[in-house]
């Protein structure tokens, strides 16, 4: 087998791991990233990246905790989940057809925005009445349960919300907040 081949394999494989839904969340830990392609994953992951940029996808990276501030270390990326997601935004006329009503969107960029504002967690007491002023008082807890559920916020054991693996990976905070700005 050829060096070419052998690596075409590779990113090819890797690309249906990072597409197969296996858990919860959806993408692949480092470590099993490494058991299935090998301790040069990071390099397969590189340029499967640069193959998913003409289709505007891209592999994200969300690491537990606090995100190295330099290169991350191989062990660092073994504890990391990666996964694929958009490049860009989402055009508002396909918001539809991700399942999510306007106004689920519009709430989850307020809770996402109000944490931020309180420097990365609040009390959910606090977000609820929030969002109240926001939403429809009815759909308030509703929606923070599909939030955490989906990964997009969680709560901790004493009631405080934070945001979750899934802001980190889809949602710009800078660019939401520099919206909100405008």
């Amino acid at each position: 087998m050829t060096r070419k081949s052998y690596y075409n394999q590779k990113i090819k494989r890797a690309a249906q791991l990072l597409f197969y839904k296996r858990h919860m969340k959806p993408g692949i830990k480092g470590w099993e990233l490494k058991n299935k392609l090998g301790s040069d994953y990071p390099k397969i992951l590189e340029v499967l990246d640069d193959h998913l940029e003409k289709l505007d996808l891209q592999i994200k990276t969300v690491f537990e905790g606090e995100t190295p501030t330099e290169k991350p270390t191989l062990e660092q990326l073994n504890k990391a989940r990666f996964f694929v997601t958009l490049r860009g935004g989402v055009p508002s006329t396909d918001a539809k057809m991700m399942g999510w009503r306007i106004d689920d969107i519009a709430g989850l960029a307020a809770s996402i925005s109000f944490i931020i504002s309180k420097k990365g967690k609040t009390r959910r007491e606090e977000l609820s009445d929030f969002l109240r002023t926001k939403l429809p008082g009815w759909r308030v807890d509703m929606n923070l349960n599909r939030y955490i559920k989906a990964g997009y916020l969680a709560e901790d054991e004493n009631g405080q919300m934070y945001l979750d693996w899934r802001t980190r990976a889809e949602v710009n905070e800078k660019e939401l907040v520099d919206l909100l700005l405008k």
